[in-house]
C-alpha cells in the first residue's frame, strides 16, 4: 500500500490557496494553447495504442528532472502557483477552464498534456512563464522546453476560482461536491493491492482534453495507462454538480496474469472513532476521511461496513454477480463529531461507484491497513473480478463515480447513523467473563413510525465466539433505535477476527440495512471490576 506521504503534496496544491501573480510573469497574459503538429485521435485509437504497448515489455519512461527540481523544499514546492490568466480555454466563453501542476516533490513523473480539437491532437508543451516560480528558487531560464507537467486541475462555471476536480500521481484522481472540500481519493487502476508484497501502481502518463463545446456541461478527458503489468485506455465524462459525476470507459490489456486485480479503486482515511479507539490517543472524538463502506448487492442488499484501523493489514471480500454499486462515505455530517475546524472532516466528500457494464462475477474487496497518523491512507475499496486478467485478452468495464455529500442512491430500509463500542458486561454487575458491547444506532425510513408497542428485534450473528445481552430500543434522540449487544470471543487470549451481523427487523419485516463488523479481540483480556 503506498502511503499517504504519497499525497501529502495535494493538501496544499488542492486547497484553493491564493494564486499569487508576480508582475515580471504578467506579460505574458495569453491563455495556455496546443502548438505544433496535430495528429488524428479517437478512444479507439487510443484503445489500440495500449494493446500495442502490452505486446511489448514494459520500459519505464525516462526522467530527466533538473537536480534544482528534485531539489525542492515542501516551502519552495508550496510557493509555486499557476497563474490562472494561462488556464486552458482562460479566453473561452466555455464552462470548463485547466491549470496544470508542476514537478517536484514526489510528483517527478512528467505527463504529456494535448488537447482535442475537431479529432485532432496537440501537445499542450511546457512553458515556465505559465507559473508564478518567484518565491520557488527556480530559474526559469534554466528549466528545459520538454519539462513536462506532473498533472492537471479542471475548473468550472460560475466558480473558475475554485478546482472542482484533479489528477494528480500516478492514477491518482479525486473531486468535490457542492462542499468543495476535496478527501478521498480514487485511482484508475490498483495491482496486488493488500498482497504481502509490494503494491504495483499504475501511471497515468498521457492525457487527451477534448475542447468543449460553448454549452456543453461535460468535460471529456482521455487517459493513458501503463505498469509493468497493465497497459490501458481511459475515458472520462465530467460533470460538476452535487455530486459531481464521472462516466468512466476502461480497457485494459494485461501483460500478464494479474493475481489481484481492482477495478474502480478508492482511497481513503481512518485513524480513529468512537467504535474503534485503538489510536485514540488525539484529542479530537473523530479523524478519518471516510467512515463506512457501504453495498448494494444484486440481490438487493444494502449492507454498512464501519471501517477501523486494524492491528494488522487484512483483506475483506464481499462476493457477488453483478453489484449495483459499493462506495466509501462520510455519512456523519455533524461538526460536534469532530471537531476539527482546520481540515474540516464533517465536510468531506464521500465516493459511489455506479458499475455498467463489466462487473460480472467477483468480489468488492476491503483493504484496510494500521496507521498511527491520519497522514496515510489505509483504506482501500475496488472490484475485483472472479476470474483473474490474463495476458493478450481486453477486458472492458464502464461505471460511473459519484462525488459529494448526496449520493444517488441510499437504502430504501433504515441506515446505520452511528457505531459505539466499550468493555462489555452488565453496568453494576461482576463480570465474569471478558466481553466487548457494541452500540448501533438505525434511524430513517420507517423507524420513526414504529408505535410504542412495536415489537422489534435485533438480530445478530458472529461467526466465533457468542453474543450476549442483546437489546434493542426506541431513541428519540435520532427518531430511530438503538441495538446493544456483547460478543465474547470463544476463549481466553483468543485474538483471531470475529465477524458481526446485525439487522432489526419487526415479525418477518426486515426494517434496516445489514450492518457488518470484523472484531479482534485484545491479546489482554482482563475481566474488570464494576
Amino acid at each position: 500500500m503506498k502511503r499517504r506521504d504519497f499525497l501529502t503534496a495535494w493538501s496544499f496544491a488542492l486547497a484553493g490557496l491564493p494564486l499569487l501573480r508576480a508582475g515580471v510573469l504578467r506579460a505574458a497574459s495569453a491563455p495556455a494553447v496546443a502548438r505544433g503538429a496535430t495528429q488524428p485521435f479517437d478512444y479507439a485509437a487510443l484503445k489500440g495504442r495500449a494493446r500495442a504497448m502490452a505486446q511489448r515489455a514494459y520500459a519505464a519512461p525516462a526522467q530527466h528532472i533538473p537536480k534544482a527540481v528534485a531539489k525542492l523544499g515542501w516551502d519552495q514546492f508550496q510557493s509555486i502557483r499557476y497563474l490562472p490568466e494561462h488556464a486552458l480555454w482562460a479566453d473561452d466563453a466555455l464552462r470548463f477552464r485547466l491549470q496544470f501542476f508542476h514537478l517536484g516533490m514526489q510528483f517527478e513523473k512528467s505527463v504529456r498534456l494535448n488537447e482535442v480539437v475537431d479529432g485532432r491532437a496537440r501537445e499542450i508543451g511546457y512553458d515556465p512563464a505559465v507559473f508564478d516560480l518567484a518565491r520557488s528558487g527556480l530559474d526559469p531560464a534554466q528549466l528545459p522546453a520538454d519539462l513536462g507537467f506532473a498533472g492537471f486541475r479542471m475548473f468550472a462555471a460560475p466558480d473558475f476560482d475554485s478546482d472542482v476536480a484533479a489528477f494528480l500521481g500516478a492514477s491518482y484522481f479525486r473531486a468535490v461536491g457542492a462542499s468543495k472540500q476535496y478527501g478521498l481519493s480514487a485511482r484508475g487502476l490498483a495491482v496486488d493491492c493488500g498482497l504481502p508484497r509490494a503494491e504495483e501502481f499504475p501511471d497515468f502518463t498521457e492525457f487527451w482534453f477534448e475542447r468543449p463545446a460553448p454549452d456543453a456541461r461535460t468535460l471529456v478527458v482521455y487517459a493513458l495507462l501503463d505498469s509493468p503489468s497493465v497497459a490501458g485506455a481511459y475515458r472520462f465524462e465530467i460533470e460538476a454538480g452535487e455530486p459531481l459525476v464521472m462516466r468512466i470507459d476502461a480497457a485494459l490489456y494485461p501483460r500478464t496474469t494479474i493475481e489481484r486485480l481492482g477495478v474502480a479503486p478508492l482511497t481513503s482515511m481512518f485513524l480513529t472513532a468512537p467504535h474503534d479507539r485503538r489510536a485514540g490517543e488525539d484529542w479530537r472524538p473523530a479523524i478519518h476521511d471516510s467512515e463506512g463502506l457501504a453495498l448494494w448487492t444484486h440481490g438487493g442488499e444494502w449492507i454498512w461496513r464501519p471501517l477501523v484501523n486494524p492491528p494488522a493489514v487484512r483483506v475483506s471480500s464481499f462476493l457477488d454477480d453483478g453489484p449495483r454499486g459499493f462506495g466509501l462515505l462520510q455519512r456523519d455530517r455533524n461538526f460536534d463529531h469532530y471537531q476539527d475546524d482546520g481540515v474540516w472532516y464533517d465536510r468531506r466528500p464521500s465516493a459511489w461507484v455506479e458499475p455498467l457494464s463489466g462487473f460480472g462475477k467477483g468480489a468488492v474487496q476491503l483493504v484496510e491497513i494500521p496507521i498511527a497518523h491520519e497522514s496515510f491512507d489505509n483504506i482501500v475499496a475496488f472490484w475485483n473480478p472472479a476470474d483473474k486478467p490474463q495476458k493478450g485478452k481486453e477486458y472492458l468495464y464502464a461505471y460511473r463515480v459519484h462525488w459529494g455529500a448526496k449520493m444517488p442512491a441510499s437504502p430504501t430500509l433504515a441506515q446505520t447513523v452511528a457505531t459505539w463500542s466499550g468493555i462489555g458486561g452488565q453496568v453494576g454487575g461482576k463480570r465474569e467473563h471478558f466481553s466487548w458491547r457494541f452500540v448501533v444506532d438505525f434511524a430513517g425510513a420507517d423507524l420513526a413510525a414504529l408505535g410504542k408497542d412495536a415489537n422489534v428485534e435485533a438480530i445478530v450473528t458472529t461467526s466465533r465466539g457468542s453474543a450476549e445481552h442483546i437489546s434493542v430500543r426506541a431513541l428519540a434522540s435520532v427518531n430511530g433505535y438503538r441495538a446493544t449487544f456483547d460478543v465474547r470471543p470463544p476463549g481466553v487470549g483468543d485474538t483471531q477476527p470475529i465477524d458481526i451481523r446485525l439487522f432489526l427487523r419487526s415479525g418477518t419485516r426486515t426494517l434496516t440495512e445489514t450492518w457488518l463488523y470484523q472484531w479482534n479481540p485484545p491479546a489482554q483480556q482482563p475481566v474488570l471490576a464494576p
